[in-house]
């Protein structure tokens, strides 16, 4: 991943419950939007479910640097959680992710 003009790294990542799993991931998801905030170098890390569409889920983070998001991913915590959210999920993680890239006129 790189990151964003800003020098934040802002990332968007959607996701959808399997048929009959979405109170159970929205409480997993809980949990771990929870922790992550306190992980080195997030901004921030919020999760929303999308109106009107059942187990779908968007978490919206942003990191002050790559290293911090990478530290993120691949902190202890994290590595032992995706195999319970793929269980719970569709597809995969990494088909959820995009980067955002920040713009705004110059003043």
């Amino acid at each position: 991943m790189k990151e964003t003009g800003n020098n934040y790294v802002t990332v968007l990542w959607e996701a959808q419950a399997k048929v009959g799993r979405d109170a159970e991931m929205k409480s997993f998801i809980t949990g771990v939007v929870t922790s992550s905030r306190y992980d080195q170098g997030c901004i921030d890390y919020e999760a929303y479910e999308v109106e009107g569409q059942t187990g779908k889920f968007i978490i919206f983070e942003r990191w002050e640097s790559t290293a911090a998001l990478e530290g993120h991913l691949q902190s202890q915590r994290m590595v032992e959680k995706a195999p319970q959210l793929l269980e719970m999920m569709e597809g995969s993680i990494e088909e959820g992710i995009r980067l955002l890239q920040s713009f705004r006129p110059k003043q």
